[in-house]
C-alpha cells in the first residue's frame, strides 16, 4: 500500500535561539521507503520508517535544515545520499563526505511500486529539485510554497530564476496535484497557479 508520512521537526539556527519547522516525507510502501530532506533529529525519522528498507536519501537541495542529519541516518540505515552536484558547495558546508548519488533532471527513482521523476527546478539554490509522482503528488522542497516561491535572497538565490522553474515546470502539472512542500502546510497546483503574476509583481 503505498505511504506518505510527514514528520514535522524543529530544529535551530548555530548560535541563535531561532528555531525553524522542517517536513521531511518518509514516502513508499509497508516494506521499503524513501526519505527526503533528512533534518535536524534522525530519532522521529527512523520511527516512522519503523524497520522499512530504506532505498534513498534525498536532498531537494544543499541547505543545511535540508541536509543535516543526512549522513547520520545513512549511517543508521544504510542508504545512500542522492543531491543535485550543483548543489555540492552548500553541501560541503554542512559534511565532510560527499553524498553518494548526483541527481539530474529526469531521473526516474522507484519506491514502493511509485515512480518519482525529477525534476531540476532551479532557483532556491542552482541545484534544488522537485520530485514528481504521476499519481498526482509533488514534492517540491523550498521551490514552492502555499502563497508562493522560496526564498531567493540567500546566497545562491535567483528570483527569476525560481518563477521560470515554478512557470514551466511545476504550474504545468495538473491542477489537482497536491505540492508536499519542504515547510509549512501543503498546496495544490491548481492553488496555486493563479497567483504567479502577483508573485512576479511583488517581487518574492
Amino acid at each position: 500500500m503505498r505511504r506518505i508520512d510527514a514528520v514535522r521537526i524543529i530544529g535551530t539556527y548555530v548560535n541563535t535561539e531561532e528555531t525553524i519547522e522542517n517536513n521531511v516525507w518518509v514516502i513508499g510502501d509497508d516494506h521499503e521507503a524513501l526519505v527526503i530532506d533528512a533534518s535536524h533529529d534522525v530519532t522521529p525519522i527512523l520511527a516512522t520508517i519503523d524497520g522499512r528498507r530504506v532505498t534513498q536519501i534525498v536532498c531537494t537541495h544543499g541547505h543545511w535544515d535540508h541536509v543535516n542529519q543526512a549522513v547520520a541516518l545513512q549511517a543508521a540505515v544504510d542508504a545512500p545520499v542522492a543531491l543535485h552536484p550543483a548543489d555540492r558547495m552548500l553541501w560541503d558546508e554542512v559534511h565532510q563526505s560527499p553524498p553518494e548519488l548526483d541527481l539530474a533532471a529526469d531521473d526516474l527513482i522507484m519506491i514502493g511500486g511509485l515512480e518519482l521523476k525529477v525534476l531540476h527546478t532551479p532557483g532556491h539554490t542552482p541545484g534544488s529539485v522537485c520530485l514528481y509522482d504521476q499519481v498526482g503528488t509533488l514534492f517540491s522542497g523550498d521551490t514552492l510554497f502555499e502563497g508562493g516561491p522560496g526564498a531567493t535572497a540567500f546566497r545562491y538565490g535567483d528570483f527569476e530564476v525560481i518563477i521560470r522553474s515554478i512557470g514551466e515546470q511545476l504550474l504545468v502539472l495538473p491542477g489537482e496535484t497536491e505540492v508536499h512542500t519542504g515547510h509549512g502546510p501543503s498546496t495544490t497546483i491548481g492553488a496555486e497557479a493563479p497567483h504567479l503574476p502577483a508573485w512576479i509583481r511583488r517581487g518574492w
